[in-house]
């Protein structure tokens, strides 16, 4: 209980520190709470570890990030010619797999066979959040009506296939792309499941789990093989990704059909959120071509911390494995 009132006076002290900003920041942040106010502001709590000043700080840098970067129009904004979008998605390998039983989104994410290798950062940036985007605004408030309750995170079930040294090529990437999840869209994960995992996934947990927050160490799971029958506990079989359906076959670019693999152009997901964008920038007649431009936030020390931990054990693997350059073993 006493916890609880605790809690309960975070929430109330940022609430009254966020009624004091400016009109603009309190405009977007509606975009951001999408009629939840309290479960925004205990996520920002959660992620400062129930400091207020910091949360207020993180807080308000978040939105003035949002402003700066137009993040409030991003999904006016297609990523055209629609081959270059198909190209972002053969090599950013994420989607939307379905929902568990309790009506929360799970998202899958290839992250052993993403390459980020056909376009700019920039383009690859702005893909990720407007998946994002479309999350928070349109997927989570349609779950949250169906099912008569907030439901404002989601599940993401992580494929290891393919992972290899070669990895550390894309760490600028995914680094700048946790950043942004890290400061601006912080606890909207409930579970990671990670699947298919090869061993150099498990020698570079087994160095980076103890730097984790306990509270982020409680929300990984690191499933056995394609984590079917531990899935299937959780979510029926026609919301599993494509790549957790039957042992052995864990690709996680191609499936038997293109509308069953979810980080496809051509999955209903994706197909959805593209004609979305479309359609917003014909009502603003905005559709031109370029990528848009938004500023990686400055990276928290402590999340710098486990990059370069995890940099230092995919060259200490590759050294063990005879690499000269430590970076093109499996």
């Amino acid at each position: 209980m006493a916890a609880a009132a605790c809690d309960a006076a975070a929430v109330e002290q940022l609430a009254g520190l966020l009624d004091q900003v400016d009109a603009p920041l309190k405009k977007t942040f509606e975009n951001v709470h999408q009629g939840y106010p309290t479960e925004t502001l205990v996520r920002f709590l959660k992620a400062r570890e129930w400091h207020v000043n910091k949360a207020h700080r993180m807080l308000e840098d978040s939105l003035n990030w949002r402003i700066q970067n137009e993040i409030d129009t991003i999904l006016e904004k297609p990523i055209i010619p629609v081959d270059l979008y198909r190209s972002i998605r053969d090599t950013q390998l994420v989607g939307l797999s379905g929902y568990s039983r309790e009506g929360i989104p799970v998202f899958a994410i290839g992250v052993g066979l993403s390459t980020y290798d056909k376009a700019s950062v920039n383009y690859y940036v702005q893909s990720h959040i407007q998946i994002n985007e479309y999350r928070d605004r349109f997927i989570l408030p349609t779950a949250t009506k169906k099912y008569g309750r907030p439901i404002t995170t989601c599940i993401k079930v992580l494929d290891m296939t393919g992972l290899k040294l070669s990895a550390l090529n894309q760490m600028k990437i995914v680094t700048a792309i946790s950043t942004v999840d890290d400061l601006n869209y912080p606890e909207k994960t409930e579970t990671y499941y990670i699947v298919n995992a090869p061993y150099i996934f498990s020698a570079c947990w087994k160095v980076v789990k103890p730097l984790l927050q306990e509270r982020t160490r409680k929300k990984v799971h690191v499933l056995r093989g394609c984590g079917r029958d531990e899935l299937l506990k959780i979510m029926d079989y026609s919301s599993l990704p494509h790549f957790c359906r039957q042992e052995g076959s864990a690709s996680s670019k191609h499936s038997s059909s293109d509308a069953d693999n979810c980080f496809s152009l051509d999955h209903p997901f994706h197909q959805e959120l593209y004609n979305f964008i479309q359609e917003q920038a014909l009502n603003q007649e905005l559709i031109k071509q370029g990528s848009l431009h938004v500023n990686i936030p400055e990276q928290d020390p402590e999340d710098a911390k486990i990059v370069e931990v995890i940099e230092a054990e995919f060259h200490k693997i590759g050294v063990q494995n005879g690499s000269t350059n430590g970076l093109n073993q499996a």
